[in-house]
């Protein structure tokens, strides 16, 4: 059974001010709490409403019902079980390989979905903006599907990190150069810019190559796309064998 402690300080998680005062968030859903649980990430207390999850030890988990999932889910339909875990402490960024950096993405859908993206391709570094959605966000840790637990993510502040990389910085734009008929590296910083604006100026003078996904339509008239779709085309172009 649940405690008005227990409900007070679950609800509470679904505002960042609570999760980073608490320095815990939650996940829900059986993949992605299976995942989280494989992984690095502590384990607080799960909370189910069936007789599973036996690899966790009694201490760690309560039997709930319904009703009482319904009171601490953000969900609208809940699911089966709810698990807290620890927010755990930033690993530092290793400036190697392809590092995807994030300016100011606000929609926790697509941050979710890029997070998942960036496990499929192989992108183990993730650098945002503090301005973009809190990785800890509820909607961002369900769309990640368990992704969360394999790449490393950093809120920096990203004009400082570029002004000072010795990588090479690719952003995308309008344009920018056809990203089909590009030799692209291996190793580089690529940028993904803000859903209504793009990458910000500051950022873009930053930029050493310009990147465009050419539109095909025969009337060039689609405004642009979704930044998810767009940074699964850019990496699925840089994973390519030239």
């Amino acid at each position: 059974m649940l405690s008005k402690n227990q409900i007070k300080l679950i609800s509470g998680l679904h505002q960042k001010k609570h999760r980073f005062g608490n320095q815990l968030f939650f996940a829900e859903g059986v993949k992605v709490i299976q995942e989280l649980v494989k992984s690095n990430f502590e384990l607080e207390h799960l909370y189910t409403t069936k007789e599973d999850f036996n690899e966790i030890t009694a201490n760690k988990k309560s039997i709930i019902s319904e009703n009482e999932l319904n009171k601490i889910s953000a969900l609208a339909t809940p699911n089966t079980c709810l698990a807290v875990f620890r927010i755990p402490l930033e690993s530092k960024i290793i400036e190697s390989g392809l590092i995807l950096a994030l300016d100011s993405i606000r929609d926790p859908g697509n941050l979710g979905t890029i997070l998942r993206l960036c496990d499929w391709f192989g992108i183990q570094q993730l650098v945002c903006s503090k301005e973009t959605v809190d990785i800890y966000n509820p909607k961002v840790v369900q769309a990640t599907m368990g992704s969360i637990a394999r790449v490393n993510v950093n809120y920096i502040d990203l004009n400082d990190f570029i002004s000072n990389t010795s990588l090479p910085v690719f952003g995308t734009f309008m344009d920018g150069e056809n990203i089909y008929k590009m030799n692209l590296p291996q190793e580089g910083i690529i940028i993904m810019g803000n859903e209504a604006n793009g990458i910000s100026e500051s950022i873009e003078n930053l930029i050493t190559k310009r990147l465009a996904i050419p539109r095909f339509g025969e009337l060039q008239i689609t405004e642009s796309l979704n930044v998810a779709t767009a940074t699964s085309i850019v990496l699925s172009e840089f994973r390519r064998l030239n």
